[in-house]
């Protein structure tokens, strides 16, 4: 069967409309739209899944604290409620955090002798991400890929001299499981591969993976992304396995973000008896 848990739209930094995703889908068991720090795509992608027949998550991927010695921990929050009142709070002083943040990387490329007239038209809603800045530059001649915008000036490793990528604030763990579980979801952390900027070229640790994962799960973690679009096969194992033993969901999503990464098509495909258990879990 196929079913994704991890979709980005135009609501965030994905090139195709909620609706669009929905006819993407046709056909999947199970189809969640999980955009950036907002959830404002998710009642258009409900009602087009409805005609199309697809079973909808209504989810949204945050980024929060990585925890101690780790560099990248982003959320899923399946099953959300986007209407809780203490959710949509939560979510603006992201969106306030991401806001400050961005206006500081266009004072660092305006250092550079780059101002970035109309960056706010690439943003289809309220965030504007560093797929829209790096979409601006190369549009605008400063690149010649998406990709080589990110890597010559919006990663934490860009060169020194070109290099105008900012942190911005993140929210605890706690705070953002008690977020996700108030507004009914479920809290399940996506691509474990990049929680350590190190293991892109070492590979994961995963005694050191399993035994933080041990102590997310009783703070509040209830699944994990073991099956991810950019994983190696011996990664979906591994990371499924550390799910298994810890008695975390397993999930699967593609990352799908449209033409802003053209290699990673929609959709995954897995066992009945993989999907089973986080089916469960989102119908009750």
């Amino acid at each position: 069967m196929t079913i994704d848990f991890h979709v980005h739209s135009t609501a965030s930094d994905g090139t195709f409309s909620p609706a669009m995703l929905a006819e993407k889908a046709r056909g999947f068991a199970a189809f969640a739209l999980t955009d950036h720090d907002n959830m404002d795509g998710v009642a258009e992608c409900r009602e087009a899944c409805a005609r199309a027949g697809v079973p909808f998550v209504a989810g949204i991927e945050l980024s929060i604290e990585p925890g101690e010695g780790f560099d990248k921990f982003h959320l899923l929050g399946l099953g959300v409620d986007p209407s809780n009142e203490k959710l949509k709070r939560f979510l603006r002083r992201i969106l306030d955090g991401r806001n400050a943040r961005n206006a500081t990387i266009q004072e660092n490329f305006r250092r550079l002798g780059i101002e970035m007239t109309g960056i706010e038209a690439y943003a289809h809603g309220e965030v504007l991400a560093r797929p829209h800045f790096a979409r601006w530059l190369m549009e605008h001649g400063y690149a010649k890929s998406v990709m080589e915008a990110f890597e010559r000036y919006l990663l934490p490793d860009s060169p020194a001299e070109t290099r105008c990528y900012e942190e911005r604030w993140h929210p605890a763990q706690a705070d953002a499981f008690a977020a996700v579980h108030g507004a009914g979801g479920l809290c399940v952390m996506a691509h474990p591969k990049y929680w350590r900027r190190t293991w892109k070229t070492t590979g994961p640790d995963y005694a050191d993976a399993e035994r933080e994962l041990a102590r997310l799960k009783e703070a509040g973690l209830d699944g994990l992304e073991s099956l991810y679009q950019a994983n190696t096969s011996s990664e979906d194992v591994e990371f499924t396995r550390i799910a298994s033993k810890l008695g975390l969901l397993a999930t699967a999503g593609s990352d799908f973000h449209g033409s802003n990464k053209p290699t990673i098509p929609l959709g995954m495909e897995v066992s009945e008896s993989f999907a089973r258990p986080v089916l469960a879990a989102l119908s009750r």
